[in-house]
Order: structure tokens, then C-alpha cells, then sequence
């Protein structure tokens, strides 16, 4: 008997994710996949080259959400999964990640009786201020298979799970994805004279280092001062890209990139700071000194064995760790455990088992 397995993706970081589960899926006779987007078709950060370049075909589904509130967009995603139910019958549904549609998702699946599986679960900051921390929480409660990256979220899950989940090490997905297109990616030809080792890329995203202005500022004239020289380049977008700008500093801001020309980037670069999970753990798969603007990450891996250093919004550790960098003074760095690119397969062997 064949089974349907229904993937819900809430936001585009996502889709990196599932499309090594998506072809996992359409791969074997024995599985069918139905792709479901959160939000809508015409959503501008699902540009045709996302596809295109993770090789994939875009959702077949859109439930068609749109708002900023989460307890909107939880109720409005609950509703519209509920109603996608009623009319395709599904065996197994995955939720991705923590966003408040991934918990929303994962609660109509599991009143419906449908079992639920849960990518990248286990993953815990312990800070339950955090809107994501309690749908990490909810949703490894409820599901049935908790699949993990590492040997740190398959001890949180193991402790936490119920008599009738089951916590599996499948290993971190995002390397199937870089390993499957990693001799596809390309240089940016947006960026003029880019040279292997002789820049450092920056990004930014988290809302609560945007928040407070004044250390950041801090924190990135720190930056600045201890490149000593070498290009920082820094693709950006919204609020990130207009905080930057205005502080005037020697920072190389370029438009946001497609998937194959940042991996690229990534990849080549002398060094990256960030306070983005997926692109530190992007950093240990190529072996880059990566800085996490960051106090937790959700992947100790990535430090504790990978390339990853967290300094937390702290000028005078960013400073330390950014003179290492530029010095070539970092430490040595390795794969963590089954980040080996065949994540997707061993999650449909465990779901057909």
C-alpha cells in the first residue's frame, strides 16, 4: 500500500529544506507527496529562481495566508489545513521548523487523527519567552516521529517525547540540499571582482539585534575595524538592509541573492558573520569560520564539533573572534554525525517502515 505524505512549508527558508524530501518522495513508487504552501502564490519572497535553482517544482497548494499577527496566522492556517483535509486524503503530515503555521499545522493534523512528523526536531533556545520556543514545544508534543540533526536535539527530543512518538537521528537535511547542488552554484555576477578568501560576508535578520540600534551600531563599527581592510559584503533586505545603510559604514551591501550565487558566496568567503542558524550550519558543511551574532544556536554541532563561534551581541567577544578570523587563527573543524546528505532518504525508510 502506497501513502500520501503531505508537507507543509510556512515560509521560504523551508522550502531549502524539503526539497530533498520532496525528491525522496516522488523518487519512490511507494510514496506520493502533496506540497503545501502557508501563504500565497503571488508571495514576492517565492521568486521563480528559488525553484529553479533547488531544483523543484513549486507547490501544488497554497492555503493562502497572509498577516503579520501570529495568533492570525494560526487560526487562519488552522482553518484553511483543516478545510485542505476534507478534501485530500493524507497518511503522514511533516511540519517544518517552528513558525506559528508549522504549530498550527501540526494541531489540525494531530486532531484529525493523522500521524505527524516533526524536521529539525528537539531544537531548544529554554528562552519560553519566545514565540518559537513554544511552538518547538507544541509541536514535539504532538508528534508522532521527531526527526533530529544532531546528538544535542536527540537527547531534548528523547526526554520530552510521549509513549507513542518516536525520536529519530536523521541527521541535518540542509546538507542534502548543499550537497545535491553543489556543484551547480555560481558566482554572483552582481558582485564585481569577488576573489576566493579575500572578503567576509555579513547577513542580518533577528528582529532583537534590529531592535536595539545602538549596539548594533557598536557591534558593526567593531566589525568594520577588525576586517582591517578586507571587503564585507553584505546582501540585505528590508529593515536589516535600511538599519545598515544608515549607519554609513564601510560595509558592501548588495541586493539579496538566489540560493545558488549565496551558497556560492558562503562557500569562498574568508569568514562569515551572521546571526542566521542555517547559515552558520552552511559554514561547518564548507569549513568557514562562521560568527553567530547569537548567545544559543539551535545546532551545538555546528560548535561544538563545525566552524561556528558564538558571541552573542557582545562588541568585545565579536571583536576577538573577528581578529582570529582575519588571522587565520581558527580552530580546526569537522562534519557533525550524518550531516552526509542522505537525511531525506532515511526519513521515508522510517516513514514506509
Amino acid at each position: 500500500m502506497g501513502k500520501t505524505i503531505c508537507i507543509i512549508a510556512g515560509a521560504r527558508p523551508n522550502f531549502v529544506k524539503v526539497s530533498p524530501l520532496v525528491r525522496a518522495i516522488d523518487k519512490n513508487p511507494q510514496t506520493t507527496c502533496l506540497l503545501v504552501y502557508a501563504g500565497s502564490e503571488n508571495d514576492p519572497t517565492l521568486e521563480a529562481s528559488l525553484f529553479d535553482d533547488l531544483q523543484m517544482a513549486r507547490p501544488q497548494y497554497y492555503l493562502g495566508v497572509n498577516s503579520t499577527s501570529l495568533n492570525e496566522i494560526t487560526s487562519q492556517v488552522m482553518a484553511r489545513f483543516d478545510a485542505f483535509l476534507d478534501e485530500h486524503l493524507v497518511d503522514v503530515v511533516i511540519v517544518v521548523d517552528d513558525l506559528a503555521s508549522t504549530m498550527a499545522a501540526a494541531i489540525v493534523a494531530k486532531k484529525r487523527g493523522i500521524r505527524l512528523a516533526h524536521l529539525v526536531a528537539g531544537t531548544r533556545s529554554f528562552n519560553i519567552n519566545m514565540p518559537k520556543e513554544i511552538n518547538r514545544l507544541v509541536i514535539d508534543a504532538l508528534s508522532d516521529y521527531l526527526f533530529t540533526a544532531g546528538v544535542k536535539s536527540t537527547g531534548v527530543a528523547t526526554r520530552e517525547q510521549s509513549e507513542s512518538s518516536q525520536t529519530y537521528l536523521v541527521g541535518n537535511i540542509l546538507m542534502d540540499t548543499l550537497r545535491f547542488n553543489y556543484d551547480r552554484m555560481r558566482k554572483p555576477v552582481s558582485i564585481p571582482s569577488l576573489e576566493d578568501k579575500q572578503y567576509l560576508v555579513f547577513t542580518l535578520n533577528r528582529k532583537a539585534l534590529l531592535a536595539d540600534v545602538e549596539n548594533l551600531t557598536k557591534m558593526l563599527k567593531v566589525m568594520v575595524e577588525s576586517a582591517a581592510g578586507i571587503r564585507i559584503i553584505a546582501p540585505l533586505r528590508g529593515e536589516a538592509r535600511k538599519v545598515v545603510e544608515a549607519m554609513g559604514l564601510n560595509i558592501e551591501i548588495v541586493d539579496p541573492l538566489g540560493y545558488l550565487e549565496f551558497g556560492w558566496l558562503t562557500a569562498h568567503a574568508l569568514g562569515v558573520i551572521t546571526d542566521s542558524g542555517n547559515v552558520a550550519e552552511e559554514a561547518t558543511f564548507n569549513s568557514v569560520p562562521c560568527i553567530t551574532l547569537n548567545d544559543y544556536t539551535e545546532h551545538q554541532e555546528t560548535v561544538n564539533i563545525g566552524s561556528n563561534v558564538l558571541v552573542g551581541e557582545d562588541a568585545d567577544k565579536l571583536r576577538e573572534a573577528m581578529q582570529k578570523m582575519v588571522k587565520g587563527e581558527w580552530k580546526k573543524s569537522a562534519l557533525p554525525d550524518r550531516w552526509d546528505g542522505r537525511t531525506a532518504e532515511r526519513i521515508v525508510q522510517i516513514l514506509l517502515a
